[in-house]
């Protein structure tokens, strides 16, 4: 596997753009599921954060809390896991990014489709959170899939722009000297 020089890498701002980066793309996410929402009203009276957690041991009551924006209840608990999950992911890939750059392929659509299918189609259904993937409906497949294409795409197209703006150079793997003799 092709890594960067080691005298190219930024983890620093790797962990800084991937905390930016993960805020961002938790709130395109949120985006992504209003159009094309991944499960049923039922299905989603429970959604998979508080399952997970109800498995955990925590009770429903507290998984289930909210508070009131504009007179909307909004689950705060679900929103903290979306949050941390958009977060640690992103933070996972900037900085994976600085000595694998692999692992961009696609501009980290390959990355959020892999994300997609480890929790959706194997750890999820395998702890009981949500049903086997062939008792998920289409919809649900659609949405998830491409919603996690879509949101790795965001923190790649940020990641990029962000490291570049801040460090004033292009990516590890990319050789600066190259870029100056196309100047």
């Amino acid at each position: 596997m092709r890594t960067t020089e080691p005298a190219r890498r930024r983890y620093r701002v790797a962990l800084l753009v991937g905390l930016i980066t993960g805020v961002i793309s938790a709130i395109v996410k949120f985006g992504w599921e209003i159009p094309f929402p991944p499960r049923t009203p039922a299905r989603d009276a429970t959604n998979p954060p508080q399952a997970m957690l109800e498995l955990l041991g925590f009770s429903k009551t507290w998984t289930h809390s909210t508070y009131l924006y504009n007179d909307n209840p909004r689950p705060w608990v679900s929103f903290i896991v979306h949050f941390g999950f958009a977060i640690a992911f992103a933070i996972l890939y900037c900085v994976v990014a600085e000595k694998y750059p692999q692992i961009k392929l696609w501009q980290g659509t390959v990355f959020g489709v892999l994300v997609w299918v480890v929790f959706h189609l194997l750890v999820m259904p395998a702890i009981g959170v949500v049903p086997a993937p062939w008792n998920q409906p289409f919809a649900e497949h659609f949405s998830e899939l491409f919603g996690h294409a879509f949101w790795m795409w965001i923190i790649e197209l940020t990641r990029r722009d962000l490291r570049n703006r801040i460090t004033h150079e292009p990516d590890a793997e990319v050789d600066p000297t190259h870029l100056a003799s196309r100047v």
